[in-house]
């Protein structure tokens, strides 16, 4: 839109930015089997997990990890935050590590997984066996994985 202003000056009127990408609504994006999979996983052992659902599998996606690696590790180092301190579902650092928040703390921990020198380009076998030395460890994990959901 043009305007002239009795001073002669001419302003326009308009938009100066581009049109920010809006995120679809929750209830507007298609279902994710996996969703209900994990919910129903944690419900059945009562774990706090069971609220941070969505927030595994965003990580998961985020930092292109195996969905069920985060919530599995959850469940062996916390039992799904039943033994969690600090926020700190994974034990991480000892389990000395803690976390503004459970989802913070699947944030960080995903992101670690991924990005981590320890941890980068890795296969499953190898990241458990960084992530625990113990040699039932890796065993142990890709036993709740199956149970979670088989491949």
């Amino acid at each position: 839109m043009r305007m002239l202003l009795p001073s002669g000056l001419v302003v326009f009127a308009g938009m100066l930015a581009p049109p920010l990408a809006v995120a679809p609504h929750a209830q507007d994006r298609p279902a994710d089997y996996r969703f209900e999979v994990l919910k129903s996983f944690f419900r059945k052992a009562a774990c706090p997990a069971e609220r941070y659902a969505q927030a595994f599998l965003d990580a998961a996606d985020l930092n292109d990890l195996d969905w069920r690696l985060l919530p599995s590790l959850s469940y062996i180092e916390s039992t799904g935050g039943k033994a969690a301190r600090h926020n700190n579902f994974f034990g991480w650092d000892s389990g000395n590590a803690e976390f503004p928040s459970p989802a913070a703390s699947i944030r960080e921990v995903g992101y670690r997984l991924a990005n981590s020198s320890l941890y980068k380009d890795k296969d499953l076998d190898e990241i458990l066996a960084t992530y625990n030395s113990n040699a039932d460890y890796g065993r142990r994990v890709k036993s709740v994985m199956q149970q979670i959901a088989p491949e």
